[in-house]
């Protein structure tokens, strides 16, 4: 057999194991989809306190510690948890099932409907937490999910998915409600998953993001991080430096909500810079800069040795072993360029920030343009700012969905308790990020709606009241 057969034929074997999955899910979603409200929300809670429960918790953001090498098992233990905890709180209050809203005055009732089937595609940085809200907005819209986790992310989905298994027997729903990619992983089996489910929902790599929007099913896909924070002159400094500093620091930088650079206006930079230092952060100076750029970039791309690293691991495979005895909690380095010839104006991955120096607060918002255009375009910009109409200035002319103002960002732009974002680990980025979404991704995005359209009393308006001004200005 000659080898494009062997690969005709292990495609075809591949397609058949993603066939008995999906099959299994569609007869288990057919049963959901006969479920009220109150039914459904046993179901939600019940796949919440599967990593909620504080032993399984713990236990899961040690696995994935463990056989990813990335990130901190404290933080895991607490986004998991506070994040789960989040959406159980948005979903609390929305209605999922039947008839979710009627309005009189347009005589329109929405009625919510599943989308059935569910492609779940998670990223390695996050394998509990980000599996486990999908799996809850898949749940709470009466859909059936099957999650394609990232390799390296495969064994701690697997217990996830065996804690929410465990919990679903609990309340006598089908456990086939909630499956994943058997091992290995591969391009193959997640793309045939995205082709045979109904909905595909990607969070992680932009190749995946691509191919999710290639497959040819409906898809949501979320743009790449690489979040720019202004400090003005204005700025509380040591409030500013300490939310950067819990930010960039928590789990390592593994989220794509963690700062990348800080824009610091001239006239705070120094005193900026030493609020920085107070937090833990240790400036790297030229030629360190140099090899720490060889270490995290030695192929041209983000080496799997700097992602999600503490600072001090990252500065000992750089060869900066007196900054790696200091234990700094992140790495400072100066950067006045932006592109490809200055990877440190991308995204990290990592707790190394770029700094720079910006004249004022409009030549801030110019570096943010021109970051956000080599890369992030869509996702977040963060400020520091005792002017409120600097966060509508960035509102209304940066290419972001969300300004976040004087929050830790990586904590407040996926939901926070004390702000008004919906809570999500996957955050649309608009066109600017190639996303045909800008919203915090949430139950809405998983069902379909439709809409009973009732006759009313008839308006039609007049052409003066339409066109008055128009033919004013202008003439008829």
């Amino acid at each position: 057999m000659g080898d494009d057969s062997v690969k005709v034929a292990a495609d075809t074997a591949i397609a058949r194991e993603v066939g008995e999955l999906v099959r299994r899910a569609r007869a288990a979603q057919r049963i959901a989809d006969g479920y009220d409200q109150e039914q459904i929300n046993d179901v939600v809670a019940a796949a919440g306190w599967a990593i909620m429960e504080p032993g399984r918790n713990r236990t899961l953001a040690e696995l994935a510690v463990a056989d990813t090498g990335v990130g901190v098992v404290e933080d895991k233990v607490r986004k998991n948890y506070r994040k789960t905890l989040g959406l159980l709180r948005d979903l609390q209050a929305t209605r999922t099932v039947g008839v979710i809203s009627e309005d009189n005055a347009t005589g329109l009732i929405e009625i919510a409907r599943p989308v059935g089937v569910v492609c779940a595609v998670t990223p390695s940085t996050n394998p509990a937490a980000t599996p486990a809200n999908k799996i809850i907005n898949s749940l709470a819209a009466r859909n059936a999910v099957i999650v394609a986790p990232s390799p390296k992310g495969w064994s701690t989905c697997a217990l996830l998915l065996r804690y929410v298994h465990e919990q679903l027997e609990r309340i006598g729903a089908p456990t086939d409600l909630v499956q994943m990619l058997p091992a290995p992983i591969s391009k193959v089996s997640t793309a045939e998953l995205m082709r045979q489910a109904d909905l595909v929902v990607a969070t992680g790599s932009q190749a995946n993001v691509k191919a999710a929007y290639r497959c040819g099913t409906p898809a949501f896909g979320v743009g790449a991080g690489n979040v720019a924070s202004i400090v003005d002159e204005s700025a509380d400094l040591a409030d500013a430096a300490g939310k950067i500093a819990a930010s960039k620091t928590f789990d390592n930088a593994t989220s794509c909500s963690s700062e990348n650079s800080v824009i610091i206006v001239d006239a705070v930079f120094d005193r900026m810079l030493a609020a920085l230092q107070r937090e833990g952060a240790v400036m790297v100076d030229t030629p360190g800069k140099h090899r720490l750029q060889q270490a995290m970039w030695s192929d041209g791309k983000l080496s799997p040795q700097a992602i999600g690293q503490s600072a001090a691991r990252i500065a000992a495979a750089a060869g900066l072993s007196e900054i790696a005895a200091a234990d700094p909690r992140m790495l400072l380095v100066l950067e006045d360029g932006v592109g490809t010839a200055h990877p440190f104006s991308g995204e990290k991955l990592s707790p190394v920030l770029a700094v720079y120096r910006a004249a004022d607060f409009d030549d801030a918002c110019a570096l943010v343009a021109r970051i956000y255009a080599f890369q992030g375009a869509g996702h977040s910009v963060s400020l520091h700012s005792k002017h409120p109409e600097r966060a509508l200035h960035l509102g209304l002319t940066a290419p972001v969905s969300r300004v976040i103002v004087e929050q830790a960002h990586c904590f407040a732009t996926g939901g926070s308790f004390d702000n008004g974002l919906p809570f999500s680990l996957s955050m649309g980025c608009g066109t600017w990020g190639g996303n045909n979404f800008s919203d915090n991704m949430g139950v809405r995005h998983y069902m379909n709606i439709t809409r009973v359209s009732r006759p009313i009393p008839q308006r039609i308006p007049t052409e003066e009241a339409l066109l008055g001004g128009f033919f004013a200005r202008y003439g008829r």
